[in-house]
């Protein structure tokens, strides 16, 4: 995942801030590293969080996740595609992957969050469904998993 990201990503597309020197610094590839490994305990363990690993022909190509919310049945998700797989389906395919997932789980909603000049995100939340609403320079998603399961 970490020579995706670094090789196709900004940092800040592929985790939390970290202080540490511009771009795919050591320190900022230890916090990467750090941030996903702090996940291996899935859902039930202290980030709450689930991650996948985002697949196109075999190869590894980006990263989906849902993190258990506050309010029971929700998560929340967050996708990065490195640059070569953006534009091609792959995050709208994972997102119904990771929206049939949710469901199995017993999860009846899911959020997300991005900013209005997100392009890609905000597509490929549209072409699943989501319900988009915008305040303080966020886009704030929604789907609910009650009314329709997710599409395969």
């Amino acid at each position: 995942m970490l020579s995706v990201a670094a090789a196709e990503a900004d940092p800040t597309d592929v985790m939390p801030p970290v202080e540490a020197p511009a771009g795919w610094s050591h320190a900022r590839r230890e916090a990467f590293r750090e941030f996903h490994r702090a996940s291996f305990a899935g859902m039930p363990g202290p980030t709450r969080t689930r991650m996948y690993a985002v697949l196109a022909a075999g190869e590894v190509v980006g990263v989906i996740r849902m993190t258990r919310c506050d309010e029971p049945g929700a998560v929340e998700t967050g996708l990065w595609l490195g640059r070569s797989a953006r534009g091609q389906g792959i995050g709208s395919a994972a997102l119904r992957e990771l929206l049939n997932e949710a469901a199995a789980a017993g999860m009846r909603r899911v959020v997300a969050e991005t900013t209005p000049d997100n392009r890609g995100a905000l597509s490929v939340l549209a072409s699943c469904g989501a319900k988009l609403r915008e305040a303080d320079g966020q886009v704030h998603a929604e789907l609910c998993l009650d009314a329709t399961p997710p599409a395969r």
